[in-house]
């Protein structure tokens, strides 16, 4: 017969085996897709493009058949603008090159002048200012990509930070995947975005473990988004667990120097 030392010790054994396996149940992503082998299609969030905002900074360049002809505006383009955002390294802060978008909306390009690019999409600036720069160079070849284009990943990840990115179509899984991935201690079900909108936050919650993020209108991210993973009961217990231990140091600790001095 088991004595009530042995059953209470198998009571605790059996909640932590219980709760250990409601945690793994909660890990995997995406958990309605069988894993039956077969080819399964969802569906996914239209992808929007985004329009240019005031404090912007664009990367611009301009080719023409003479290469030498365009050298200043694409020299303009390498200097640095003073910008407080982390690049994907998150290990410091740096400058970014490109032409920053004043309070008017505009930007001033040497030689083509001054082009109110606020509210366009890059391909929308692009054709604007290749119909500008057509009046000076000869069949100019414009490009126009984003050079600030940022998202901040917080909480339980395995590196958090803001990253910039190299193009504007990226989703919550890219910007989960820079920053490591989530974390064990890390709510899969549960992941907040925070995105401004005309100086309001709009916020929304992410289900990793369901399919249907995909189809999510926040799938997709936009510039400054904000995405917080919150942790788990797993990480309040191990966090207590530790402070338990620790407790219990100090506590044999001081009986040890309570016997060493009660035999003095």
């Amino acid at each position: 017969m088991l004595t009530k030392k042995y059953l209470n010790c198998l009571i605790i054994f059996s909640v932590f085996l219980l709760s250990s396996c409601s945690v793994t149940k909660k890990v995997p992503y995406f958990q309605d897709i069988d894993a039956d082998g077969k080819s399964l299609f969802a569906k996914t969030g239209e992808f929007k493009e985004l329009t240019i905002h005031t404090d912007d900074i664009l990367s611009i360049s301009i080719v023409t058949i003479d290469a030498t002809t365009a050298m200043p505006v694409n020299q303009l383009a390498g200097q640095s603008v003073s910008s407080v955002v982390q690049q994907a390294n998150p290990a410091g802060l740096s400058s970014t090159s490109g032409f920053l978008v004043d309070k008017n909306g505009e930007i001033d390009i040497s030689v083509v002048g001054k082009v109110k690019v606020a509210g366009l999409t890059t391909y929308e600036a692009r054709e604007l200012i290749k119909s500008k720069a057509s009046v000076v160079y000869r069949d100019p070849n414009v490009q126009v990509r984003y050079a600030n284009f940022k998202v901040t990943v917080l909480g339980e990840v395995t590196r958090p930070a803001s990253y910039v990115l190299p193009n504007e179509k990226v989703s919550v899984l890219d910007a989960l995947g820079m920053a490591g991935d989530l974390t064990i201690f890390g709510r899969r079900e549960n992941v907040l975005l925070i995105r401004d909108i005309d100086g309001k936050k709009e916020f929304a919650r992410l289900d990793l473990n369901s399919s249907q993020v995909f189809n999510s209108p926040f799938y997709y991210l936009k510039q400054n988004d904000v995405i917080y993973v919150e942790p788990n009961k797993g990480k309040a217990a191990s966090l207590n667990q530790a402070r338990t231990q620790t407790f219990a140091v100090i506590g044999t600790a001081l009986s040890v120097l309570i016997v060493l001095f009660s035999r003095l």
